[in-house]
């Protein structure tokens, strides 16, 4: 047996570095355990082998609501990482290719949204003013938020698409406002996806301040944004973080008792993973039965479906977008990302993506770019001009855990066997899959962890 830690965590992305920094700086001494060569799982960065530039694998935004986040990045000395706007705005590009933009007022929340759509050129004033059949439910939602209130904003089994309908929401506003969000936000079509998860984010960005609602952008790629800030918080606290060490967990008298790295047995009190749904199982191995309360937790963990996410990037030879981002409502292209308006220098190439991409994860990436390139050149007319110098496509098969209701349910932070912890955005934290989800799952994580330490020192 190796030396003893405190807490291991196996996974190095949103949600265990998050756990891990909050463990350490409560003064503990943490093991992290990244079975890739790389930090930061699902939200990483790579070198691209012909233009040598740092490129994330899919763009990621956070919002300003995102509190649990923002007070990890504090932490870690990387909240300048993330450049937020002062005032919530969205650029939208109608089928003809003319420009709208939502702009939100500077008025308290949720009075900014209901100005900015009702003062929206984009939409016909009798699809604006059904955003107003919103403020009821919306309210529901915040006093269930607070527990002042039993009654449901949303059915269990309803889904968004339904949710807005039963809401009166047009079907002009659902294509420009609430469709675009809910694939942002969810990664999945408003068809499928369940509406509770959906209304939470609803009441996250528009029942608190106005600046819950301001979306930020990465300032350099992901992996500097936050994953290598953590390896060094939590290496200046004699933590340690380790690549390429696949771990699998050892069982014993119904807790886990070390993780094996190799041919490496590592102990520790508390075991905390933060491994995605789709590889819960390998921790494991065939050592698990299945009847057991861990054994079907790996069992539901191994039947929850996913969501896809594709992205093209695309290298022009001059600018063809003066802004951060627009959005291309009702296309399978939903967002183009300029990357050289958010990380400054000579990036010059356009992050284009598709959430939910379920109809498209499986094209070749020929027929990937030939879409991207399209839809581009439809969007706006100055990249019709443009040389595409390169072109690269990234698929991200398993990118979010499905929302649809007919899912399992997500589990929870705390599991059948006593020193064992789950984190990550599939946990059950009310939100969807997001980097909150994750940060917040983190830091769930970390105070029960505490609490576990607590209970066997005393």
């Amino acid at each position: 047996m190796g030396k003893r830690h405190d807490v291991i965590v196996v996974g190095a992305g949103f949600a265990g570095l998050s756990a891990a920094v909050e463990l350490a700086k409560s003064g503990l001494r943490v093991l992290v355990l990244e079975a890739r060569q790389r930090l930061g799982g699902r939200a990483t960065s790579f070198t691209d082998g012909v233009t040598n530039e740092r490129v994330d694998n899919g763009q990621h935004v956070l919002f300003g609501c995102y509190r649990e986040t923002f007070r990890f990045l504090r932490e870690i000395g990387a909240e300048k990482n993330v450049r937020l706007q002062t005032n919530l705005e969205v650029a939208l590009v109608r089928a003809a290719g003319q420009l709208t933009t939502l702009r939100f007022p500077a008025l308290p929340s949720p009075l900014h949204l209901l100005a900015a759509v009702l003062d929206w050129d984009a939409l016909p004033f009798r699809d604006r003013i059904t955003v107003l059949q919103l403020v009821k439910p919306l309210q529901v939602a915040l006093k269930q938020k607070s527990g002042k209130t039993t009654k449901i904003p949303a059915a269990p089994l309803e889904t968004i698409d339904n949710w807005l309908s039963m809401n009166h929401q047009s079907k002009l506003i659902r294509q420009w406002l609430w469709e675009p969000l809910a694939l942002a936000a969810l990664n999945q079509s408003p068809k499928v996806a369940a509406a509770r998860p959906f209304v939470r984010v609803l009441t996250e960005m528009f029942s608190g301040q106005r600046q819950d609602s301001v979306i930020g952008m990465p300032t350099v790629p992901l992996d500097e944004m936050y994953a290598k800030p953590a390896k060094a918080y939590l290496e200046q606290r004699g933590s340690e973080v380790r690549t390429g060490a696949p771990a699998r967990l050892v069982l014993r008298n119904g807790a886990v008792e070390a993780a094996k790295v190799g041919e490496q047995t590592i102990a520790a009190k508390v075991f905390i993973a933060s491994v995605p749904w789709f590889s819960f199982a390998d921790l494991f191995g065939e050592s698990l039965e299945s009847s057991t309360p861990l054994g079907r937790l790996v069992t539901t963990a191994s039947s929850m479906c996913s969501s896809p996410i594709v992205t093209v990037n695309l290298w022009l030879d001059r600018p063809v977008l003066n802004l951060p981002f627009v959005g291309l409502p009702g296309r399978q292209i939903q967002w183009v990302f300029n990357k050289g308006f958010m990380l400054g220098g000579d990036f010059t190439h356009l992050s284009l993506v598709s959430s939910g991409a379920d109809e498209i994860v499986d094209y070749s990436n020929s027929q990937l770019v030939n879409l991207a390139t399209t839809e581009l050149f439809r969007a706006l007319p100055l990249a019709r001009e443009a040389r595409i110098c390169r072109a690269t496509v990234i698929r991200e098969p398993h990118a979010t855990v499905s929302l649809a209701p007919s899912e399992p349910a997500r589990p929870r932070t705390e599991t059948s066997v006593p020193n064992f912890l789950l984190a990550g955005d599939w946990i059950d934290t009310g939100l969807p899959g997001t980097i909150e989800s994750a940060v917040l799952s983190g830091h769930r994580a970390a105070r029960a962890a505490v609490s576990v330490l607590t209970r066997v020192n005393d």
